[in-house]
């Protein structure tokens, strides 16, 4: 399921009812009855608020549909495991700001002045959206950043 999306449901399916309405589905685990509620007469499991990726991951539940008037089980409980999609949610954040600096007077072009280090809380495994990407946005064109390591040089002599 997508991290925000509390449209998304499940549906569960017995063959043991033949549409005499005999299966009542039945749900527990980690957040059953807050989080994800489902119809006892269709099977539909539906989310009740959005998930946070951040907060967690993914919720372990198990259903089961159970003869209605005996409660006994119509099939073995299945197992489902809810793994929340990651979006783009969280900024990228620098972990000691703010930066100082200072260049040695007559420094050459290419000196190592700094490095800047920030971190993302979504998720890097999909997609890119805790991928980092550095750039000078004032200082130009007397320094510059590696992109992918956050390391800032001195490029130009100050006239």
């Amino acid at each position: 399921m997508t991290e925000y999306d509390d449209k998304e449901h499940i549906k569960l399916h017995t063959d043991a009812d033949r549409g005499e309405g005999r299966a009542k589905y039945l749900l527990t685990g980690e957040g059953a009855g807050s989080v994800f509620v489902i119809d006892e007469k269709t099977g539909n499991i539906h989310v009740t608020k959005s998930l946070d990726r951040e907060e967690k991951e993914e919720y372990v539940l198990l259903a089961q549909a159970v003869d209605k008037l005996t409660l006994r089980p119509l099939e073995p409980p299945s197992q489902f495991i809810i793994k929340v999609q990651d979006i783009n949610d969280n900024p990228p954040v620098f972990l000691h700001p703010p930066y100082r600096a200072s260049v040695p007077e007559m420094s050459n072009v290419g000196t190592s002045v700094i490095q800047v280090t920030a971190t993302d809380a979504d998720d890097p495994t999909y997609g890119n959206s805790a991928r980092l990407v550095y750039t000078v946005l004032e200082g130009q064109p007397y320094f510059s950043v590696d992109p992918q390591t956050g390391q800032n040089y001195f490029e130009r002599k100050f006239i």
